[in-house]
Formats: structure tokens, C-alpha cells, sequence
């Protein structure tokens, strides 16, 4: 099979944690070794170097480049959602960029839509996990509307919306369901909702198909704080925050991806 090496193009995102430095030192050396060009301004693949949380930076990082940019992760402490390959695999991870045909897995992702009650433009994001909106002090009230519709007023701590892939992450923490990544859906979850004689909300998750959309109308306040992955937002004239899935989506190198069951095992039953 063709050699591969001097066509791809690398670039290598890490954490600052002492293990992460080593390994990705030894990475760079097996990369330039073998003849794998580094760019980290228009790379084919993108490797992430330490946890989730390193590759999630990565995919913000190059989320301009995700129809031109795969990715690829490389654990320094427990195989993660994201992460296939461990610290200790190294050799075997370039052997297999030099010999494998380029095949990729994708998943879907959350578009974000912020927008304000000033003239101010909207914001965009994409999230590859969740979003959460909730406020500093008090109990958050906001509608809720699925296609344009009103579903329910919301009164708790806030709102999750997740992926599939992020359904394993703060959603699963307050009761959503898991979803598998080849569902092309979100998910809806409460946080701590109030549900009395007088307030109701529906009180489960709730996931919505990829032809409909979600808007979270807010209360005029100025303490609401929106993250979008590990990013924290913090705006004091939010209107609302529209949520759907996104025409875009994220790539893995698929030369040895685990099997999304597997990941779920292996983080919250036993690990073989």
C-alpha cells in the first residue's frame, strides 16, 4: 500500500501537563522521522495530545477547517469519548498514518445561536459536547420552542442541550439519556426544574430530530452565564439562544476508532 507520509500534513494540539510535553516531543520526533510534514495553520489531521478536554480545544481550534481537517486522539491517562490511542502507542499510531487509506467517522454537532436585545449582531457557535444555559443568583425562567411553537415555561437551575457524543457529559449528570453518535439529534435536559401544583415542565429529556429546532426565550436579566463546551459565556442582555443541529460535522481518523458502546462501558461499567 501506497506510503502516505510525505503527503499529510499534521499539526499537534496539547495540554501544558508534564506528560503531555513528553509525549508530544516523542511524537514530533516519530512524525519528522518519517517524513510527516507539520502545519499547524492548514493541516489534513489534527492531534490532540492529553484528554477529552485537549481535544475538545483542538476542534475549536480548527472548527473553521472541519470539511478540510480530520481528527485524532491520543490519551495520557484513561482512553476517553474522544481519545482512541493511548501515550505508550505511539510507534503503532505513525505506522498506521504511514500504511492505512485515509478513512474518517463523523458525528454531528450543536449550532448555537445567541441572540440580544440590543442592536448588537448574533453570535454563533458550534459545540461538539453541550450547551448550558442557567444564572448566576436566582431560579432561571425562559420559554421554550420547538419549531417556532411554545413547548413549555421553564422554571429551575437551567437547561443542558447536548449531541450524541456530548450526551455522555453533563447531560448524563441530570438524567438524559445516551444517545449513539449515528443518531442525528439533540437532546433537551433539565436542570433541577421546579414542579409543583402551580409550575410544570414536562420533568424528562427530551430529543429532537435534526429537521426541527429549539429556541430558549429568556426573562430580561442581566446574570445569565451560556457555555458552549468549555467556553463560558457571560453577556448581560441575552434575548435568546437558538439551538439546532448543525449542517456541519466533526471527523475522527477512523485507522482503529472504538466502538461507541465501548467508550460507555469502559467509562461508567468496568473496563476489560
Amino acid at each position: 500500500m501506497k506510503n502516505r507520509g510525505s503527503e499529510m500534513k499534521v499539526a499537534i494540539v496539547h495540554n501544558h501537563e508534564r506528560k503531555s510535553n513528553e509525549v508530544t516531543r516523542h511524537l514530533l520526533l516519530l512524525l519528522k522521522k518519517n517524513n510527516i510534514e507539520i502545519n499547524d495553520h492548514q493541516p489534513d489531521l489534527v492531534i490532540s495530545v492529553g484528554g477529552d478536554g485537549t481535544l475538545l480545544s483542538a476542534f475549536h481550534r480548527f472548527s473553521h477547517r472541519l470539511d478540510e481537517v480530520s481528527f485524532l486522539g491520543v490519551h495520557t491517562g484513561h482512553l476517553g469519548f474522544y481519545t482512541d490511542w493511548r501515550d505508550y502507542e505511539l510507534e503503532e499510531l505513525v505506522q498506521s498514518l504511514l500504511v492505512h487509506q485515509e478513512k474518517s467517522i463523523s458525528y454531528p454537532l450543536l449550532d448555537v445561536k445567541i441572540s440580544f436585545r440590543s442592536s448588537k449582531p448574533d453570535k454563533h457557535f458550534l459545540a461538539l459536547n453541550e450547551s448550558t444555559i442557567k444564572r448566576a443568583n436566582r431560579t432561571m425562567v425562559a420559554d421554550v420552542f420547538i419549531k417556532d411553537e411554545l413547548f413549555e415555561r421553564f422554571r429551575g437551575d437551567g437547561l443542558s442541550v447536548s449531541t450524541p457524543t456530548g450526551s455522555t457529559a453533563y447531560n448524563k449528570s441530570v438524567g438524559g439519556a445516551v444517545l449513539h453518535p449515528s443518531i442525528n439529534a439533540f437532546q433537551l435536559a433539565e436542570i433541577a426544574s421546579l414542579n409543583n401544583r402551580v409550575f410544570r415542565t414536562l420533568g424528562s429529556p427530551i430529543v429532537i430530530a435534526h429537521t426541527e429546532w429549539v429556541e430558549i426565550k429568556l426573562q430580561d436579566s442581566k446574570d445569565y452565564l451560556v457555555t458552549v463546551d468549555q467556553l463560558d459565556i457571560y453577556q448581560d442582555d441575552i434575548k435568546s439562544i437558538y439551538y439546532k443541529i448543525a449542517e456541519e460535522r466533526i471527523h475522527f481518523a477512523s485507522y482503529r476508532h472504538m466502538h461507541f458502546w465501548h467508550r460507555v462501558k469502559d467509562a461508567f461499567i468496568s473496563e476489560d
